[in-house]
């Protein structure tokens, strides 16, 4: 599956919104999310700096809130159930497959 990379102000601030489908994975470099304005719930990973997983959301519905979580660099927004056999403490390799 795809990663792209929201790298300006505008497009970590839009996400995911006013999506219906995704099929792709979105990285932000954020320690925290909301979901107002989506359409659909969403997996999100939270990861450090050499993409350790911190913190696994799943099924996250829409207009809810992360807030901000310490030592998080990344945040990985995901189709639901897409990385179902993930676990915390685990590294997420951009390179592989995702």
């Amino acid at each position: 599956m795809e990663i792209k990379e929201a790298k300006t102000f505008f497009q970590r601030l839009k996400g995911l919104m006013f999506q219906k489908k995704v099929n792709y994975i979105l990285k932000l470099k954020t320690n925290g999310i909301h979901t107002f304005f989506m359409k659909i719930p969403i997996d999100v990973i939270l990861t450090d700096k050499n993409n350790k997983i911190l913190y696994i959301y799943r099924n996250l519905k829409p207009n809810r809130i992360i807030l901000p979580k310490k030592n998080v660099k990344y945040t990985y927004e995901t189709p639901i159930n897409y990385l179902k056999n993930i676990k915390i403490n685990e590294k997420l390799k951009e390179c592989q497959k995702l």
